[in-house]
């Protein structure tokens, strides 16, 4: 089973590039972040042709997450539980049907700057609430896959030039403490144990010829639990769809796990 995920900052707006990119790569399971648009004016028809059942959890203009699969999708969970005040689509979780159901979450976890406001409190805050619902999934005992855009720079190797992000939420401790408190549930960091080759980055920048000079950063991930991690086969970060025409400033990044 291929599962990917992609940020890819507007489907809509870039919906020639995501489906070229699915047309080649055929992924059993997407979980894209940053659809930037409800749900119903979410492109199903376009993925419909190609074979897949969806399931959106969208927001106007910005946020919204979606997971997209081949066989159906149940037990759809929109939003992250913890706070019923939380308007933010940047959540979904579903059951993949097959002879081995898979837990799949597209997450999109929020940004957070400028750090010492409101929105780097609600940050932490939101961290602390996926990693409250990640203890009861793992409980289940059954294979889980917890991916997407985390918007948090784990090690100094996860940028190209860490010493420009000391005053970005996405780097500070804080940040940083709270990602590896989730991983310490008990959750395998899939690039890590497949490659975890330097200067791997999922993120460059539009800015400042960013791609051109590859000053990235690696901010996606999949986090495995160790059902799912013991079927572990492969990781790839599809880089060079950062070079296509209107591409993400995000590139997908491709789990396989044998099931």
């Amino acid at each position: 089973m291929k599962i990917a995920t992609w940020n890819v900052n507007s489907v809509n707006a870039r919906l020639e590039t995501v489906l070229r990119w699915f047309e080649e790569v055929s992924p059993d399971v997407a979980c894209l972040q940053e659809i930037k648009c409800v749900d119903e004016k979410f492109p199903a028809e376009a993925f419909e042709r190609l074979g897949y059942n969806i399931a959106v959890h969208g927001q106007k203009t910005y946020n919204g997450v979606a997971i997209l699969s081949k066989t159906p999708l149940e037990d759809v969970r929109r939003g992250l539980p913890g706070e019923d005040g939380d308007d933010h689509a940047r959540y979904i979780e579903a059951v993949i049907s097959g002879p081995t159901p898979v837990r799949v979450a597209s997450i999109y976890l929020p940004n957070g700057n400028p750090i010492g406001t409101e929105k780097f409190a609600y940050k932490l805050a939101w961290m602390a609430r996926l990693n409250a619902h990640v203890r009861e999934l793992l409980a289940y005992e059954e294979p889980l896959a917890l991916v997407g855009d985390y918007n948090v720079i784990p090690e100094p190797r996860d940028a190209a030039n860490p010493q420009n992000w000391t005053d970005d939420a996405l780097f500070q401790t804080e940040s940083r403490e709270a990602f590896r408190a989730l991983k310490w549930l008990g959750l395998t960091e899939a690039f890590l144990e497949i490659d975890g080759s330097p200067e791997s980055y999922t993120f460059w920048d539009y800015q400042a010829g960013a791609w051109p000079r590859n000053n990235g950063i690696r901010i996606d991930f999949a986090l495995l639990s160790p059902q799912a991690a013991d079927k572990l086969t492969a990781c790839v970060i599809h880089r060079d769809v950062r070079g296509w025409d209107k591409p993400s400033d995000h590139v997908p990044v491709v789990t396989e796990l044998d099931l």
